[in-house]
Parts: structure tokens; C-alpha cells; sequence
């Protein structure tokens, strides 16, 4: 009888498990594919929000299911750069090439690994903040200092990663491909970064802080089964 109630308990989280990894999978699908809601083309670069639903699925299920979604996240943006190239694409694809420029495994790298570990590195930093705040923030269990600095993480590692992976994997072709001097291709990354970078780290926090304040309390994620 324990058993029974016992697979049925387990077979009814694994269905609820998977809902709710297929609802941030369809949110993460609606964004990336429709047209200047979870990429906005910017010539250079395309800037993103995509990375808000991924961090948030971090912190309410944890690193691996958030890593999941990072790759899905990571997956859209393999073909938004394969099917709807901008001039920079071949940093992300394979299957991109613009006369001399082309992707490589490099691409893939770059493409996959930085948005997988946005579903994951939140979790850690929003678990190491926890462990130094009060204990009446522990009780009510949402910390609104580590959901801001979750958000920022996500959103930086995401950037930061990128940027230096182009730098190591394709320097001269970036160099090139934005008309930049071999020399100061660096700086022009620096300045993507501070353009770009910054004020999606900045807007990753806030809205990680919105949203997070409402889903992360136990109430709440106990009612949605999180």
C-alpha cells in the first residue's frame, strides 16, 4: 500500500516536474522567435532577455533543469543566427559564413556553454547569499539582495563568456567583421560589453528581483509545485 501511494506521489511530481519545465521551455520559445521581443538586433550584436526566464527556472528548480532550459536557450539562438543571420552570426553557427568568415566548432562552444551555465551559476550565488543573511530573511525564505545579484550573474556570465570566447575563437574574423583594427579588436569587445552587457546585467537584476519576489515565496511555490 506505501508503495503504491509512494509511485503514485513520484510519478505525480515527475508530471508536474516536466510541466512546468515545458512552460518556461514554451516561454523561452515565444520570446526567441518573435521578432524583436527576445533578440533585438543591434547590427554588431543582438542584445537579449531571454536569459530572464532561464535564471529564474534556476532558482525555483534548481541547476540542472536550469541548465536545460540554458541549452534550449543556447538552441534558439543556433538558429535565429543560422536561418536570420546578422553580419557577426558565424560566432554562434557553424553553418553561417560571410565571404571570408565562418563558424566553426568554436561557434558551438560559444553558442551552447555560456547559456547553459546561465541556468546554473544563479542557483549557486543565490544559495551562497542565502547563507549569510538573517534569519527572518531565511524564514521567509526570498532574499531580495540574492535575487538581485542571481539576475546579474546570469546575465553576466552570459556576456562575459560570449565576448571572451570570440576573442579566443575568433579574433581576426570579429576584427574584420566589424572593421576593427586587429590591435584594438579588444577595446571593441570591451565596449560591446559596456554597451550591451551592462544594461542587460542591470535589467536581468531588476526584473529577477520582481518576478523572483512573488514566485520564490513558499506559498507561492508550493501552490505552483515548485
Amino acid at each position: 500500500m506505501n508503495n503504491s501511494i509512494q509511485k503514485h506521489a513520484g510519478s505525480r511530481y515527475s508530471t508536474i516536474s516536466m510541466v512546468q519545465v515545458a512552460i518556461f521551455g514554451a516561454i523561452i520559445c515565444i520570446m526567441a522567435f518573435t521578432p524583436f521581443l527576445g533578440y533585438i538586433p543591434l547590427g554588431f550584436t543582438r542584445a537579449t532577455i531571454i536569459h530572464i526566464p532561464v535564471i529564474i527556472a534556476s532558482l525555483l528548480m534548481g541547476p540542472k533543469k536550469g541548465g536545460a532550459l540554458g541549452f534550449l536557450f543556447g538552441l534558439t539562438s543556433f538558429i535565429n543566427n543560422t536561418v536570420n543571420p546578422t553580419v557577426t552570426s558565424f560566432v554562434f553557427t557553424p553553418f553561417y559564413n560571410l565571404g571570408e568568415f565562418s563558424g566553426g566548432i568554436g561557434s558551438v562552444v560559444i553558442c551552447f556553454i555560456p547559456r547553459i551555465l546561465v541556468g546554473i551559476v544563479p542557483f549557486y550565488v543565490y544559495k551562497l547569499v542565502m547563507r549569510f543573511v538573517s534569519e527572518e530573511t531565511k524564514k521567509k525564505g526570498v532574499s531580495g539582495i540574492g535575487l538581485v545579484l542571481a539576475g546579474i550573474s546570469g546575465a553576466l556570465v552570459n556576456t562575459l563568456l560570449v565576448m571572451n570566447m570570440i576573442f579566443l575563437f575568433f579574433r581576426e574574423a570579429y576584427a574584420q567583421a566589424n572593421e576593427v583594427a586587429s590591435s584594438a579588436v579588444y577595446t571593441f569587445i570591451l565596449s560591446v560589453i559596456g554597451i550591451n552587457g551592462v544594461p542587460e546585467a542591470i535589467v536581468a537584476g531588476v526584473l529577477t528581483l520582481c518576478i523572483g519576489k512573488v514566485l520564490m515565496k513558499k506559498n507561492i511555490r508550493e501552490r505552483l509545485g515548485f
